[in-house]
């Protein structure tokens, strides 16, 4: 059965980190979420963000968190314009890897078994 992608979610203002990390665990190839929807080096930025500091450390850890995954290689990040200095931030969900790592926690049941 051929899987079609969902539309980009729009980004919801409370969406945090964890939920990101959620939505990865459970994405499909080519599901999108919008996670931002401005422009993140500014509203990241103190001196030029509208957010409060909480709102704005919150945000940081969001995108921090999406480029970690993106390096992981389980989405893709994107952006769309949507006006001027204003973009839609995307991540898209890659096909999980086959094979996981080992975890430390597994090594070390292993390790004391022996």
């Amino acid at each position: 059965m051929k899987h079609t992608p969902t539309p980009a979610i729009q980004a919801d203002p409370s969406v945090t980190e964890i939920e990101f990390c959620a939505w990865v665990a459970q994405a499909l190839p080519g599901d999108r979420l919008e996670y931002h929807r401005g422009f993140l080096v500014l509203d990241t930025f103190p001196v030029f963000s509208s957010l409060e500091a909480e709102a704005r450390e919150a945000l940081r850890k969001l995108a921090d968190r999406t480029f970690h995954v993106a390096e992981q290689g389980l989405v893709h990040l994107v952006q769309e314009r949507v006006g001027p200095d204003c973009f839609a931030y995307i991540a898209v969900a890659r096909p999980k890897p086959k094979s996981a790592p080992v975890s430390l926690s597994a090594l070390l049941l292993e390790e004391e078994a022996a």
